[in-house]
C-alpha cells in the first residue's frame, strides 16, 4: 500500500484526537481503529496497514495531550474535526455489534479462566459475550483453563468440572472444545525452545530489581548477548532443576528502548518447582500467561479475541511474538471495568480463603457472587445473559447496581413464578366465623395469568385458627386478611393463641393488607436471606406446596425466592432472591 489519501490522514488523526482528549491523553490504537472503521467500513481490508500510521497519529496525539494539555487537544477539533466533539445520540443497539473482518462459520473466540475457583458473576461476561459471538457468527467457542501457576493461584482440581457446569448452565449449552494448558506443556516447552534456537529470546539470570533498572535505562543485559549455545545450554539446566526457581527466566527479544517499559524484553517463561495438582513435579519451567496464551490462541485458530482494556499490553506482547513466528495476530476488542456497587471486591482466591475459615458456608453461598450461589438464589440465565449483552463492550469504566439485572430477572421469572404466602414468625390468630357464609377462600396462583388456575383455603366453621406475621400482630388496629376478611385482634393471649373478630368479609375502605395462611394450609419453613451481610434462617410457615425444588416463587409481600429442599427436621427450604 501506497501513501495514505490526505483525507484518510485527517480522519487517523480526528480520532486519534478524540480519544486523547477522552481518556487523558491515554488514547489507544484499537479504540480509534474501531471508530474509523465504523466511519468508513470501505477501509476494513486496509487495517494491517493502516495500523502502524492509527499507531504513529494515537503518539503524537497523546504526546500533545500530555505536553500541552486536553484543552489544546479540545482547541485543535474545534479548528480542524469540530463534529469529533458533538455528543451524538445514537439509536439503541439491540445485541452485540458485527465483530470486524468476521466470516461467517469461521469465526472461532475462547474463554480462558484460572481454575482456582468455580464461576464468578464478573466471569460471567466473558462467557455470555464470546458464546453470543459465536452464535451470532454460527463459529466455536473453546473453554480453555489457564493452569500454568501453580505458585500464586494453584489450580483446584474440583473447579474444572465447576467451571463446565456453570459455563453450561449460562450458555445453555457445552463449549466446542475444552482445553487444560496443563496439559500442552509440551507444546509450549517446544515452542520456547525454538525462540531460543531462532535467536527470539534468550535466557536471563539477572535478578528482578537489576533488571527493572536496564528496563528503566532502556539499556540491554549482559544475558542477552549471549550465544545460541550457551542459551539452550541453560535451557536446558532450567528444564532440569539445576537452576532454581528465581534464578532465571526466558525473554523475548523486543527493543530496550520502546516507549512502553512493559514491552522491553518481556518474561515469557520462568522456574517453577511446585506440585501442580494435574502434572504433579513433571515440569520445572512453565509459561507465563503471555506466551503460554499466545502461543495456544494460534494453535486454536483463533479469530478474535475479547479481553479487558487492562490487558492492552499482553496483546501488544503477543503481538510482537507473533511477528517472530510469522503468525498473524487475532481481531482485538476490548472492555472497560464494570463494578458492582452490592458486590465490592471480592476475588476467587479470597473467596476460597474465607470459605475455609468458615466465613461462608461454600461456593454456593448467598452472600457470594459466584453464579453458583446467584443460580441457588433463583438468577435466570437468560436475564444474566441478557444484562451482560446489553452492556457492551464500551471501553468506559462503568459501575452498575444490581437492581439493573434484578429488574431484568424479575421480569424473567416473574410470568412463570406462582405465588405461596410465608409466614415469619407466626402468631396465632383465633376468629369466630360462625355467622361467615364462606367456605373457603379462593386466591389466584398468578394474578395476572387466570389461564394458572386457583389456590383453594377450606375455612371450615366454628373458630378459624390463622397464622399472621409477628411484625403485623404488633401493629393495632383493623387489619384485611389478604382476599378473605377485615378483623380486629384483641390481644388477649388464649390456651391456642390470640383472639379476634372478623368485621366484615367486603373490602370497603383502606384497612392495611397483610398476608396470612390458615393452620390448616401451612407447612414449617426456614428463608434463608441476608440481613446486614448476615445469612439468617428465617423461621416461619409456607403456604402448603407440591411444586418441586428449584422452583422460582413469589412470596405475598416478600418478593421472590426459590425452593430448595428439606430441612433435617422437616422443614421446607427456601432461599430469598432479592430484587
Amino acid at each position: 500500500m501506497g501513501e495514505l489519501d490526505s483525507a484518510v490522514i485527517a480522519l487517523l488523526r480526528k480520532y486519534a484526537l478524540q480519544n486523547a482528549l477522552e481518556y487523558d491523553g491515554q488514547g489507544q490504537v484499537g479504540s480509534v481503529m474501531g471508530r474509523v472503521m465504523g466511519e468508513n467500513p470501505d477501509l476494513r481490508s486496509q487495517a494491517k496497514h493502516l495500523t502502524p500510521a492509527i499507531a504513529s497519529q494515537v503518539a503524537e496525539a497523546n504526546a500533545l495531550a500530555t505536553e500541552k494539555g486536553l484543552e489544546h487537544i479540545r482547541s485543535i477539533l474545534e479548528s480542524e474535526s469540530p463534529d469529533a466533539l458533538e455528543k451524538k445520540v445514537k439509536e439503541r443497539r439491540e445485541g452485540l455489534p458485527p465483530l470486524p473482518n468476521a466470516e461467517q462459520g469461521k469465526v472461532v473466540l475462547r474463554f480462558a479462566p484460572n481454575p482456582n475457583g468455580p464461576l464468578s458473576f464478573g466471569h460471567a461476561r466473558g462467557v455470555v459475550i464470546n458464546a453470543e459471538f459465536a452464535r451470532m457468527y454460527d463459529g466455536e467457542v473453546i473453554l480453555r483453563y489457564d493452569d500454568t501457576d501453580a505458585v500464586v493461584k494453584p489450580p483446584d482440581p474440583k473447579a474444572y468440572a465447576l467451571i463446565e457446569e456453570d459455563f453450561s448452565w449460562l450458555t445453555g449449552q457445552v463449549p466446542n472444545r475444552i482445553i487444560r494448558a496443563s496439559d500442552r506443556m509440551e507444546i509450549y516447552l517446544t515452542h520456547a525452545e525454538k525462540t531460543l534456537a531462532e535467536n527470539h529470546a534468550y535466557v536471563c539470570e539477572c535478578t528482578g530489581d537489576a533488571f527493572k533498572e536496564f528496563r528503566i535505562s532502556k539499556t540491554e543485559c549482559p544475558c542477552r548477548n549471549r550465544s545460541t549455545e550457551d542459551n539452550l545450554s541453560l535451557w536446558e539446566k532450567m528444564n532440569d532443576g539445576s537452576i532454581q526457581p528465581g534464578g532465571a527466566v526466558i525473554r523475548i527479544k523486543t527493543d530496550m528502548t520502546l516507549a512502553n517499559p512493559a514491552l522491553r524484553d518481556w518474561p515469557a517463561l520462568r522456574i517453577q518447582h511446585a506440585n501442580h495438582p494435574m502434572v504433579a513435579d513433571r515440569y520445572k519451567v512453565w509459561p507465563l500467561l503471555d506466551f503460554q496464551s499466545a502461543v495456544e490462541d494460534h494453535l486454536q485458530g483463533v479469530t478474535h479475541i475479547v479481553r479487558g482494556k487492562d490487558l492492552m499490553d499482553s496483546t501488544r506482547k503477543q503481538t510482537l511474538l507473533y511477528e517472530k513466528f510469522g503468525w498473524e495476530y487475532p481481531e482485538t476488542l476490548y472492555w472497560g471495568r464494570v463494578k458492582i456497587f452490592e458486590f465490592g471486591g471480592f476475588s476467587t482466591s479470597q473467596m476460597k480463603l474465607d470459605i475455609a475459615a468458615g466465613q461462608y458456608s461454600g461456593w454456593d453461598d448467598p452472600r457470594l457472587p459466584t453464579l453458583r450461589a446467584m443460580r441457588r438464589r433463583g438468577y435466570d440465565a437468560g436475564a444474566m445473559r441478557k444484562f451482560w449483552i446489553d452492556l457492551g463492550l464500551t471501553q468506559k469504566d462503568i459501575s452498575v447496581p444490581m437492581s439493573t439485572l434484578n429488574s431484568l430477572n424479575a421480569k424473567a421469572v416473574d410470568a412463570e413464578a406462582p405465588r405461596l404466602s410465608f409466614v415469619r414468625n407466626p402468631r396465632s390468630i383465633n376468629l369466630d366465623i360462625s355467622d361467615i357464609e364462606l367456605a373457603k377462600v379462593t386466591l389466584p396462583i398468578h394474578p395476572e395469568h387466570p389461564n394458572k388456575g386457583v389456590r383453594e383455603w377450606p375455612l371450615g366453621e366454628g373458630t378459624l385458627t390463622v397464622k399472621i406475621a409477628r411484625e403485623d400482630f404488633e401493629v393495632r388496629g383493623a387489619k384485611r386478611l389478604k382476599d378473605f376478611a377485615d378483623i380486629e385482634i384483641h390481644h388477649e393471649k388464649t390456651a391456642s393463641g390470640w383472639r379476634g373478630d372478623v368485621i366484615r368479609t367486603e373490602r370497603v375502605d383502606n384497612t392495611p393488607i397483610i398476608h396470612w395462611l390458615t393452620s390448616n394450609m401451612a407447612q414449617p419453613a426456614v428463608l434463608l436471606l441476608e440481613e446486614e451481610g448476615e445469612l439468617i434462617a428465617a423461621e416461619g410457615l409456607l403456604e402448603v406446596n407440591d411444586y418441586p425444588d428449584g422452583t422460582v416463587i413469589q412470596l405475598e409481600r416478600m418478593g421472590f425466592a426459590i425452593l430448595e429442599g428439606i430441612e433435617d427436621n422437616g422443614a421446607r427450604r427456601l432461599v430469598r432472591l432479592h430484587g
